[in-house]
C-alpha cells in the first residue's frame, strides 16, 4: 500500500478527533497524536485494522463505544474494503469492523455500513489510504432542498463548527480594571486596605462589550419548507451559548425560542413542526412582520438587534404592507439581513411584489442555499459597517442592497 503524505494523515486525524469531541467522546490532542503515530507504525490496510487502531488509541471509557461507533461510521462511512468487492470469502484479517448494532447477521459490519435508516454508501468508493470524506465535504455543495432527513442530520456536526456572531455593542454595565475613562472609588479604597490606606493603584471602570441580540424570522411556507429545516438547524447548532430568538411564519407568527432550547437538532425540528401549525402553508410576510413588531420588536426585542429573515419573498398579501413593516423594522434593528435561496441564480432580480417591497430596507441579501454558501451569511450577520437606516429613503429606493453570492459574484 502506498503511504500518503503525512499532512493528509494529520488533517484526517484532526477531523476525526473533532467529530468524536462533538459526539461527546473525551478526545484530546494527545490521543489524536497517538492515533496518528499508531497508523504510521502499523499501516492498517483494512478497515477492520483501522477501527481497532482507532479504538485502542482513542477510547478510554467503554461507555463511549456507541458514540465512537457512530462517529466512525459517519466519518469513514464513504469507504469500503477492497476485499468486499471481490467474489468469494474474504481473506483472513480483511473483514470489516467488529459487529455493532445494525450489523448483518452472520458477518461483521464493514466500514461502509450505516446505522438503521441511514442512506447506504455509494458502492466502489475507495481510497489508497483508509481515510475519509467528512459530511461537510460530501454534502457541502448540495442544495438543502435535495438533502434527505438523514443527510441533513449528518450536517449537524459541520454546522456546530460554525458560529453565528453578531456585531458587538456597548452595554450599560461596566467592568472594573486598570484602564478606563472613570475611576471606581469604591474598588480603589477597597484595594487601598492592602497598602495601609494609600491608593497606590487606581481602579477604573470601562464599558462592557457584548454581542447584539440575534432575531431569526424563518418562512416555513410550502416554497421554503425544504430550506426551513436546514436553516433552523443552522440557527440551533451555530448560535453557541447565546440563545437566538427564533420565530417562524407562514400564515401566522410562532415563537420557537423555548422549543429549540437544549434539545438535539432532530428533536428540535420535530418540536418546531408540532409547534407551528402553519408549516408548509401559505405566506403572509407583511402580516407576520407587523405581529412581530407590535408584540415583540417594538417592546425591545428588535431594538439594536441583528434581524435575519429567511424567506424567498413570495408574499400573498399586499406588497405595500410588507414595505411599511420593513421600514419600521429597519428603524428598530441595527441590521436587517435577508437570506433568499432564489438569489443563487445569476439571473435573479427582485421582481416579485414581496421581495421588491422589502428590497430597499435590507442591509444584505444572501442565498444560504447550501453549506458552502453559509460563509456569506455569517459575514453578513457579523458586519458592523454603516447601516442603511443612516441614509435617505430616496437613495435606498434607487440602489438597495448587494446580492452576496458564492464565489464573489455580487450584483445589485
Amino acid at each position: 500500500m502506498t503511504e500518503p503524505p503525512t499532512a493528509d494523515l494529520a488533517t484526517v486525524v484532526a477531523r476525526f478527533g473533532a467529530v468524536l469531541h462533538d459526539s461527546g467522546v473525551a478526545v484530546g490532542p494527545d490521543r489524536s497524536e497517538r492515533f496518528a503515530r499508531s497508523v504510521l507504525l502499523t499501516r492498517p490496510g483494512t478497515t477492520r485494522a483501522l477501527y481497532h487502531c482507532a479504538a485502542v488509541t482513542l477510547l478510554a471509557d467503554p461507555g463511549d463505544r456507541p458514540a465512537f461507533d457512530r462517529a466512525f461510521d459517519l466519518v469513514f462511512g464513504g469507504l469500503v474494503d477492497e476485499a468486499s468487492g471481490r467474489g468469494g470469502e474474504a481473506a483472513p484479517g480483511t473483514s470489516g469492523v467488529p459487529p455493532r448494532s445494525g450489523s448483518t447477521p452472520g458477518g461483521q459490519a464493514g466500514i461502509g455500513d450505516r446505522p438503521p435508516g441511514s442512506p447506504p454508501s455509494s458502492p466502489g468508493t475507495r481510497s489508497p489510504y483508509p481515510v475519509i470524506a467528512t459530511a461537510s465535504e460530501r454534502l457541502g455543495g448540495r442544495d438543502f432542498a435535495k438533502l434527505s432527513p438523514d443527510e441533513l442530520a449528518d450536517l449537524a456536526v459541520a454546522m456546530r463548527r460554525l458560529k453565528l456572531a453578531s456585531p458587538p455593542r456597548r452595554s450599560r454595565r461596566t467592568l472594573v480594571g486598570l484602564r478606563g475613562p472613570h475611576v471606581d472609588l469604591r474598588a480603589t479604597l477597597r484595594a487601598a486596605r492592602r497598602t495601609g490606606g494609600h491608593p497606590v493603584r487606581l481602579r477604573r471602570r470601562r464599558p462592557r462589550v457584548k454581542p447584539r441580540r440575534l432575531v431569526v424570522l424563518c418562512d416555513i411556507s410550502g416554497s421554503m419548507a425544504p430550506y426551513a429545516r436546514a436553516l433552523l438547524q443552522l440557527v440551533y447548532c451555530a448560535a453557541g451559548g447565546r440563545r437566538a430568538e427564533v420565530f417562524t411564519f407562514a400564515t401566522r407568527l410562532t415563537r420557537l425560542t423555548r422549543v429549540l432550547h437544549r434539545v438535539p437538532p432532530a428533536v428540535a425540528l420535530e418540536r418546531a413542526g408540532r409547534a407551528a401549525p402553519d408549516w408548509s402553508g401559505g405566506t403572509r410576510i407583511g402580516a407576520a412582520l407587523r405581529t412581530f413588531i407590535d408584540e415583540h420588536g417594538a417592546r425591545g426585542m428588535a431594538r439594536g438587534a441583528v434581524v435575519l429573515i429567511l424567506s424567498d419573498g413570495w408574499d400573498t398579501g399586499p406588497p405595500e404592507v410588507l414595505g411599511q413593516q420593513m421600514a419600521r423594522l429597519s428603524r428598530l434593528a441595527y441590521r436587517v439581513v435577508w437570506a433568499n435561496p432564489r438569489t443563487q441564480s445569476a439571473a435573479f432580480r427582485p421582481l416579485t411584489g414581496g421581495m421588491a417591497a422589502a428590497w430597499p430596507w435590507c442591509d444584505a441579501v444572501v442565498s444560504a442555499h447550501r453549506l458552502d454558501a453559509l460563509d456569506d451569511l455569517l459575514v453578513a450577520l457579523a458586519d458592523a459597517g454603516p447601516r442603511h437606516a443612516h441614509r435617505t429613503d430616496r437613495w435606498r429606493a434607487r440602489t438597495g442592497p448587494a446580492i452576496v453570492r458564492p464565489g464573489g459574484d455580487d450584483r445589485a
